[in-house]
């Protein structure tokens, strides 16, 4: 079914759960319940706030740290954590663009397809209208033509339903940006080599091919006048969006289930560079920031975590913040053989493991195990099974007990019972919540810390030119949007280490699907027809 909108939605995070719900007891016997006064739970709380900890300083060495990796980075591959992906984005959205233009969003089990009608600097934006299709399981294992002709097919059947505002230009075939979150070694704007299928996917045929050659050919075979014209991340595609909006938009960061950033950078800034014919002395580069490592406040519990991961300490091979929708699948993280790629993916990654919505609540989890064996935080030491059940208690859960402002914390009594299998008294619950703001706290600030790291970077690069005019960073992801809290930290750090004259022109917006509609923007701004504006 199409769904026609003025600004396409974000992707969900939030999570309501209703305080009265009637759930079934918990599974493991609890004695009573008695009042957290323990000697055990204590200090425990006093540890994780001190090892959380981030004064100025440690925010300061983040940010220096974030800076000189990025310089490391750009100079060589392999010279830092950061991988500084080049995007080969030199012509980015100026707000002139005309036309319809068409968006692939693949990065999944599922995958979306949008279009949009561009009216120039008058009308903008006239319409847009996508469409989320569900890829066969069988198809996740099948050739890549088989995969390839299937998506092809799906996004003719949405090309067939254009209408109503929607009008391509005469003479014209349709252009298509193709958002593709899987590893590629990218060589050009209209190029991608898959390195390798992850997320599940195990197609046959593909690896060491273009994708968007598989994709065109596909489309070829089925008699459609649709090409690619922008391959790009999603980070990238954020961007791109911000930027169509207002040009002082320089740097976008996704904080949802994953994490990422990319910026405007000065093509003379990249000694890695090879050289090209672009004229353009700007271009996106692709951070990856989630693999820095250098400095962060790390605990006890961070630490087991990694400990327990496949390649511990590595860096994963997976697109950050598409696996959300497998995530909020509750039967799906409890099965075996899900495990193994959970944790290789979730724990390997330093900086995203301390920021991003897929490690707050596990964190949390671990800290009230560790308190109900050792300082009886719920009674006694006995522990309920569903509480030791990795992952169980999730980012959104710790987001709504967070914000409890009830006398007698109702919310944070109902998530503990319906999640974790946890009967609670008034002193737990206030403990519960004292540590979901500790995880929050050192999460945003480090987000916070890590964008004024970028910024740094391009300040010393070009002096004036970011703190001393505008700026703009365009943030997406359900962390960011659904979690207050998180959010104040995170500008509470910007300020803090900018300071309030220079933080005040430094604009943190957050920007609706800036990946999906970027996408379409960077396909228009990349046009292989001549602009007739």
């Amino acid at each position: 079914m199409s769904v026609t909108v003025s600004s396409p939605a974000v992707r969900s995070f939030h999570v309501s759960r209703s305080p009265h719900k009637t759930i079934s007891r918990p599974r493991v016997i609890m004695s009573a319940v008695r009042s957290t006064d323990s000697l055990g739970v204590a200090p425990i709380l006093t540890k994780l706030q001190k090892d959380c900890a981030t004064p100025l300083p440690v925010l300061r060495h983040v940010a220096d740290a974030m800076a000189d990796d990025m310089r490391a980075g750009l100079a060589v591959d392999g010279g830092s954590d950061l991988k500084m992906i080049l995007s080969y984005v030199d012509t980015l959205p100026t707000g002139n663009e005309k036309g319809l233009f068409y968006a692939l969003d693949l990065g999944g089990t599922n995958f979306r397809v949008l279009r949009v009608q561009l009216g120039g600097k008058e009308e903008r934006v006239v319409a847009t209208e996508f469409e989320q299709v569900s890829i066969p399981p069988e198809l996740m294992f099948a050739t890549s033509e088989e995969l390839f002709d299937f998506i092809a097919s799906a996004l003719g059947k949405f090309a067939q339903k254009e209408g109503g505002n929607f009008e391509l230009q005469q003479g014209r075939a349709r252009e298509i940006g193709f958002t593709f979150s899987f590893p590629v070694k990218q060589t050009s704007i209209r190029t991608g080599i898959l390195i390798k299928w992850t997320k599940g996917f195990a197609v046959s045929g593909t690896a060491g091919k273009d994708v968007v050659a598989c994709l065109n050919e596909a489309m070829e075979r089925r008699g459609m006048d649709m090409q690619v014209s922008a391959l790009v991340n999603d980070t990238v595609g954020t961007l791109a969006g911000a930027r169509y909006w207002d040009d002082d938009a320089m740097v976008a960061v996704i904080l949802g289930t994953g994490t990422n950033a990319c910026y405007v950078e000065r093509v003379d800034a990249i000694p890695k560079l090879p050289k090209r014919m672009s004229k353009s002395p700007i271009t996106i580069v692709n951070t990856e920031w989630g693999a820095f490592s250098n400095g962060l406040p790390l605990t006890e519990f961070d630490r087991e975590m990694d400990a327990e991961s496949v390649n511990p300490g590595e860096q994963a091979s997976i697109s950050d913040s598409k696996c959300e929708k497998l995530f909020s699948s509750y039967t799906w993280y409890h099965t075996v053989s899900s495990w193994s790629f959970l944790l290789s993916y979730f724990l390997m990654k330093i900086f995203e493991k301390t920021i991003s919505g897929m490690y707050l609540g596990e964190i949390v989890r671990r800290v009230l195990v560790k308190m109900a064996k050792v300082g009886g935080l719920f009674g006694g030491s006995y522990v309920p099974e569903k509480l030791v059940t990795p992952f169980v208690l999730r980012t959104p859960d710790i987001s709504a007990m967070q914000q409890d402002t009830s006398r007698d914390l109702e919310a944070v009594e109902s998530v503990l019972y319906d999640v974790a299998g946890v009967k609670s008294d008034l002193s737990a619950r206030k403990t519960v919540v004292d540590i979901c703001d500790t995880i929050a706290k050192r999460g945003g600030r480090l987000a916070g810390a890590g964008i004024v790291g970028i910024l740094q970077k391009m300040e010393e690069d070009s002096k004036g030119l970011i703190f001393g005019k505008r700026t703009v960073v365009a943030m997406d992801g359900g962390l960011y949007e659904h979690y207050p809290q998180y959010r104040g930290y995170l500008q509470e750090a910007v300020t803090e280490l900018l300071g309030s004259e220079i933080s005040k022109n430094v604009v943190i917006e957050h920007s609706k699907d800036g990946s999906g509609i970027g996408a379409a923007l960077l396909a228009a701004a990349n046009s292989k027809y001549e602009h007739d504006y």
